[in-house]
């Protein structure tokens, strides 16, 4: 294999690349340390080396690190790890590793996130901004019906709208009307809005 580029990636890190392809980042030093410069033969040997003694196990303390840092889907930490220059292969490697301690498990994240939320958002937001952190809908499926029960959905609609001191027993129609718009548009079912609208006699 011959290192086609070594292209600087900050003031420490270059991009290194073999026959015109990207496959790691190295410091500065590492590139004296193993002889790698531009126009430079790199053996087999030598490239599998450095992936596993440089890249993988730094790719293996980042994941780690991130995870530290703040509860995240798998989703998410492809995405952080991918913003780090790791090539796929590395990542699937990290990905696979922190799984084997449990650090990151989807099922288990949509469930905190729900028991987080619920109180205070609609299953359909939740659902959504779920989605969008990369969980499928399978799992977020089964996670509502580990955590939700149609209570905790009006228990919900009750705390926004004493948030928001509507006053439901002197409400007129028409601002009844306009209640029910606003917290349909937020996600919360119509059921469940009607029990809390139509049973005026609750305390949030």
């Amino acid at each position: 294999m011959v290192v086609t580029k070594v292209e600087p990636l900050t003031k420490i890190k270059w991009k290194v690349y073999l026959d015109g392809k990207f496959v790691f980042v190295l410091y500065k030093g590492e590139l004296s340390r193993f002889h790698i410069a531009q126009g430079e033969e790199l053996s087999e040997e030598m490239f599998v080396k450095i992936k596993q003694e440089i890249i993988l196990k730094r790719v293996k303390l980042r994941a780690l690190h991130l995870l530290n840092q703040m509860d995240r889907t798998e989703a998410q930490l492809r995405t952080k790890l991918k913003q780090g220059y790791y090539t796929d292969e590395m990542i699937e490697q990290a990905i696979t590793y922190v799984k084997s301690f449990g650090y990151i498990e989807d099922g288990s994240y949509a469930k905190r996130y729900i028991l987080s939320k619920q109180k205070s958002k609609s299953k359909k937001e939740i659902y959504a901004q779920l989605h969008q952190r990369g969980i499928v809908k399978e799992v977020i499926e089964y996670a509502m019906e580990e955590c939700y029960e149609q209570d905790e959905e009006i228990m919900a609609i009750k705390r926004l709208i004493e948030k928001k001191h509507f006053d439901i027993e002197n409400a007129t129609d028409s601002e009844k009307i306009k209640l029910y718009g606003y917290l349909s548009r937020k996600g919360f079912s119509y059921d469940c809005i009607r029990q809390v609208i139509q049973n005026s006699d609750w305390n949030a």
